[in-house]
């Protein structure tokens, strides 16, 4: 077979021995060859692509071991990004622009993966400024998972009232006549606010396809090739998953997904899974597109709200016995399954079932794990590690970590979760986001918190031993996703016989200052041999997008994170605004490039750091 692409004139990062070449071949989407310039350019055939990478990194494709991809794409043209903006000032503002452009009866929707302490205010907005910005179109901003903010329009266009009922799990917060304010509090769980969003209008079925391809397009931006769906609430089999088969079927998908099955039921979880058992295999499908599993709710009687501004919830006794029962339906039809569980009481509790479930039902083989465990104790750890089992964490922590600090203190926060320990005690781990709500889809925010320990809003969590080197970070993103897919061998590396996922990030993310990692993007995406996104030097390989669907779409007129675009319109716009900055005072550090400040992790509103004492001085403008 001929070879079908060279890439050469690189430093390319394999994940194993050695750990870097000059050149690689790619023929029928896997890596045929890898070595030195020479060697692979003789290789070249009259029909190969060869492409020069001028010296620059490569590394493999990133694999998000938990994220929620399906429902995001089903839904991402609706959504206005605020994740990654630097101050509630461009976030208000892009709010307004938004709700002018936006027809009825649609909604102006936030829909999380941002935090208060990201911006340069250090503060969320107020009810009456979403209001201002928006006094008729409807407006739903979700923080988090712990509170939402609904404009006058929202409340009217859900029915929300004076004469509402109180909603059973969730509060509606009220004036002193009993009105509604617009603040919606997860109170003990979060279905206040999944239920409220799921009242506004959906896509049209062509908008959806629109929608998931620009969305897996702009994962493909951040160098992602792999991802592996946890599925959701209100995310239903097999009718939500339709327009992702059809991209499948259609050799439309730029990403590899492997997907889960969540139940949606309360009580009826058994008979969810049963049902699953008899009309889906596990691992059908292909490469691109297949069967992953159960979970991450398999019952939700032990499902542990993540809120960390809320006390830890307590799962209720009947937690076991429907564990259980779902548990054994697995091990039978040998599912692997994947749990939500933020809590070591939780996890412990789990344990307990999972033990004695092997006793009869050997879990032998299983790739089973537990997802988040930001509090598991080193008991916990080992008995994982017994079992067989793994745990896949994310970077919650990098936009609840101030919270968490609030509640329980900067000494708890120090190994939450202990990654480093997992690492050493040798259970299987990987990493991942939670996106698109708890969190941002941008991985490379979630390898800094591994990398640096702190939080978006830069507060310091970890000390540095219980921080990773960059390898052992980014073998959390690649070659250890592969066990959580039951895909070791077959990717992660970049070496012959695997497939050929690999990057090109537009900064070296071993050399480059950890305060850069987080700002990385990719400028060469290649999924299967197949060149899905370039920008910058290897701009001319791209295939120019569709326009985002329908044409008021904040996708159109913002782009994705940090509502950049593809073209760095927010960039450029702050540049201009530096250049024509009029302020009577420049900063003695940055001048009056007052945006390079905002935008960057140095802690000036710190007053007790070397920067805010003795230095930066443009978070007073």
């Amino acid at each position: 077979m001929s070879v079908d692409t060279i890439l050469h004139n690189a430093k390319i990062t394999t994940n194993g021995v050695p750990s870097f070449v000059e050149a690689i071949a790619i023929t029928g989407g896997k890596i045929s060859a890898a070595g030195k310039d020479d060697e692979i350019l003789r290789l070249r055939e009259p029909g190969t692509q060869v492409i020069d990478a001028k010296r620059r990194t490569v590394i493999p494709g990133l694999n998000d071991s938990h994220m929620h991809p399906i429902r995001g794409g089903l839904n991402s043209n609706m959504e206005l990004r605020w994740d990654g903006v630097p101050s509630l000032a461009d976030a208000l503002r892009m709010l307004k622009e938004q709700a002018a452009r936006t027809p009825a009866p649609q909604w102006v929707r936030v829909v999380g993966a941002w935090t208060e302490f990201q911006f340069a205010e250090r503060r969320m907005p107020t009810l009456d400024e979403i209001n201002e910005a928006a006094p008729d179109t409807p407006v739903f901003v979700l923080h988090l998972y712990d509170r939402a903010l609904l404009n006058g329009a929202a409340l009217r266009a859900v029915g929300y009232g004076k004469d509402s009922p109180e909603f059973p799990a969730g509060e509606v917060q009220r004036d002193s006549r009993g009105n509604p304010t617009g603040l919606l509090i997860a109170k003990p769980n979060a279905n206040i606010l999944y239920s409220t969003l799921a009242r506004g209008p959906k896509l049209s079925r062509e908008d959806q396809f629109n929608s998931s391809r620009l969305f897996f397009r702009e994962l493909n931006r951040f160098g992602l090739t792999s991802v592996i769906d946890a599925g959701g609430g209100f995310q239903n089999y097999p009718d939500d998953y339709a327009v992702i088969e059809k991209l499948a079927a259609d050799g439309q998908l730029t990403i590899r997904l492997g997907y889960n099955l969540f139940t949606q039921k309360p009580k009826g979880e058994k008979d969810d899974f049963l049902r699953w058992a008899r009309s889906s295999k596990y691992q059908q499908g292909d490469d691109y597109f297949r069967h992953n599993g159960a979970g991450e709710m398999l019952v939700f009687s032990a499902a542990d709200f993540e809120d960390f501004r809320e006390p830890r919830p307590d799962m209720p006794p009947e937690m076991e016995p429907e564990l259980e029962a779902v548990v054994r339906i697995l091990v039978q039809n040998r599912w692997p399954w994947r749990l939500h569980a933020t809590y070591d009481e939780t996890i412990s509790r789990s344990l307990d079932v999972f033990e004695r479930v092997n006793q009869d039902m050997p879990l032998d083989g299983l790739h089973w794990f537990f997802d988040h465990a930001e509090t598991i104790s080193e008991r916990s750890i080992d008995r994982i590690a017994a079992l067989g089992g793994g745990i896949a964490v994310q970077h919650r922590m990098a936009y609840q970590g101030e919270y968490f600090v609030e509640r329980y203190g900067l000494g708890a926060a120090e190994a939450t979760p202990p990654v480093a320990r997992m690492l050493e005690k040798g259970v299987k781990l990987s990493a991942g986001t939670d996106a698109t709500r708890v969190a941002s889809y941008n991985p490379w925010v979630s390898l800094a918190w591994l990398v640096t320990g702190r939080t978006v809003g830069g507060l310091r969590l970890y000390p540095q031993r219980n921080c990773l080197d960059r390898e052992t970070a980014l073998r959390l993103w690649t070659e250890n996703v592969t066990w959580f897919s039951n895909e070791e061998g077959k990717k992660g590396r970049v070496e012959p016989g695997q497939l050929a996922d690999l990057i090109v990030p537009d900064r070296d993310y071993f050399t480059c200052a950890e305060s850069e990692i987080a700002d990385t993007v990719s400028e060469l995406t290649i999924v299967g041999g197949r060149i899905v996104y370039a920008a910058g030097i290897f701009a001319s390989l791209d295939a120019p997008p569709p326009a985002a669907m329908p044409d008021w779409s904040p996708v159109r007129h913002f782009g994705g994170y940090a509502a950049w675009g593809e073209q760095g319109r927010e960039r450029v716009h702050s540049q201009r605004l530096d250049d024509a900055c009029g302020c009577a005072t420049a900063c003695g550090v940055h001048g009056h490039n007052h945006s390079h400040a905002w935008t960057g992790t140095v802690p000036a509103y710190d007053l007790r750091s070397f920067w805010g004492v003795l230095g930066c001085s443009c978070f007073a403008f």
